[in-house]
């Protein structure tokens, strides 16, 4: 574990790769608080998951109890209607004429980033933390470093802060995931994140499956499972990012 310093604001949707992140920043933090979005997505059940993650983190693991700081949900719906998308309407998921996928939201993790950083500059955090990555992503450009090492510094231009934007996942695969996860809290937190947290772009959460609830078909399903799948193969290895 790395020096406790300063004070995180994660950007908290409710799936696998935010609550890894949550477990990341409260390692490192000595206050974290949280940020959900309510943009009008299919998949709205991934706020409810939120509550369920927090709950048990803050029951079962002790040692981040009282690092763990307040919720916040964001209602940001009149952004998510302007994007005619299949994360926030009924259409089918597959690649546009851009060659990018339809549940792309142009410009979502812009946008999260500055409500996040406005909130962040006003409950006093440093570091903004979010679950981006574009190594195993669905090929949304908002998700890589340099997007995001571009919004840090306007960011701090326009705010006259210091923000981080942090991004421990940004390199890691589906399965280096997991086993991040194991390395911070070990196979109890693999068992919140299978049982509380929600990916499906669908909002199923009919069947629990070993990798969690989903679907099973659409994206974010089919690299959570694999990336569980790759893991658990591997004899379930911790890795420590």
């Amino acid at each position: 574990m790395k020096p406790m310093s300063d004070s995180a604001l994660v950007l908290f949707s409710g799936g696998q790769d935010s609550t890894a992140c949550l477990a990341w920043a409260l390692d490192r933090y000595a206050r974290v608080e949280t940020v959900g979005f309510d943009y009008g997505q299919r998949h709205s059940v991934e706020l409810e998951a939120r509550l369920a993650i927090r709950s048990r983190i803050s029951r079962e693991f002790t040692a981040w109890r009282g690092r763990l700081g307040e919720d916040h949900v964001l209602d940001i719906r009149s952004f998510g209607s302007i994007a005619d998308t299949a994360m926030t309407t009924d259409r089918a998921i597959e690649t546009t004429a851009r060659g990018l996928p339809s549940t792309f939201v142009p410009g979502r993790n812009l946008v999260f980033l500055v409500y996040a950083a406005a909130l962040a500059d006003r409950r006093g955090l440093t570091a903004l933390v979010g679950g981006m990555c574009e190594t195993d992503f669905s090929g949304y450009p908002d998700c890589r470093r340099d997007t995001l090492d571009a919004t840090e510094r306007a960011l701090n231009l326009g705010m006259d802060r210091g923000f981080r934007v942090e991004t421990p996942l940004m390199h890691l695969t589906k399965a280096q995931t997991w086993g991040l996860a194991k390395a911070l809290g070990g196979e109890p937190l693999v068992a919140v994140t299978v049982e509380e947290s929600h990916t499906c772009y669908l909002g199923e959460r009919g069947a629990l499956h070993t990798w969690g609830y989903g679907c099973g078909a659409c994206p974010a399903c089919d690299l959570r499972r694999a990336g569980y799948e790759a893991w658990d193969g591997q004899e379930r290895p911790e890795f420590a990012a």
